[in-house]
């Protein structure tokens, strides 16, 4: 596999991803916390393909980005009014709610039956988004490396692993999202990242 580098920048970047992930590709692309490294998510043959680029067990789960609120409903039927309520106060941005996954998606997602879900604050990723709807993203980096904050990392680690990378420069955050289980009657953090409990408590107030 020959792995291309385009600017995102170019006229074609976004078309080009697209024709590549809708063909069953990877692509990397830079997000507002790290670069990630996508597939579609609605065939499991797509989604081990991130596994096996990043050599990463299967038993982990993958997250969905969107970049829109209308495609909550193409990944969970049950996105209650207290994660609506938080996502409407931190999206988009490094917030990824875990939610009951729709039973149709891919169980290599994740391997309880929920689903992480966010909406990324970065201008490329959206604009990807909101042409091809949710995709499958984790970070663009072999397992148990560091996470990559420009394309040249990501070249770097999965060079002849993944099809596409876009170039949009070095990423602003550079730390994974927080994770937030909004299953639980408690909001628990699984993940620490950018955002704290105690402010997405007080969001809630």
């Amino acid at each position: 596999m020959k792995t291309e580098i385009i600017k995102s920048d170019h006229p074609c970047a976004i078309s080009h991803a697209i024709d590549i992930l809708k063909n069953g590709g990877l692509v990397a692309f830079p997000t507002d916390t790290v670069y990630g490294l996508a597939s579609l998510p609605f065939k499991a043959e797509n989604v081990e393909g991130l596994f096996s680029a990043k050599g990463r067990s299967n038993t982990r789960a993958i997250a969905i980005l969107i970049g829109d609120y209308k495609d909550l409903q193409r990944v969970t039927d049950q996105f209650d009014e207290r994660a609506l309520r938080i996502a409407n106060r931190f999206w988009p941005g490094p917030l990824t709610l875990v939610v009951p996954k729709l039973p149709s998606l891919p169980d290599v997602l994740s391997p309880d039956g929920t689903i992480g879900v966010r909406m990324p604050d970065h201008p490329i990723a959206l604009a990807l988004l909101r042409e091809i709807g949710p995709l499958a993203v984790t970070s663009a980096n072999l397992s148990g490396e560091d996470n990559p904050n420009t394309a040249d990392e990501v070249y770097r680690q999965l060079n002849k692993r993944v099809h596409l990378i876009v170039d949009g420069g070095k990423t602003a955050g550079g730390v994974p999202s927080t994770v937030l289980d909004c299953i639980a009657t408690s909001l628990t953090i699984l993940r620490q990242g950018p955002i704290a409990l105690e402010s997405i408590e007080a969001a809630l107030l």
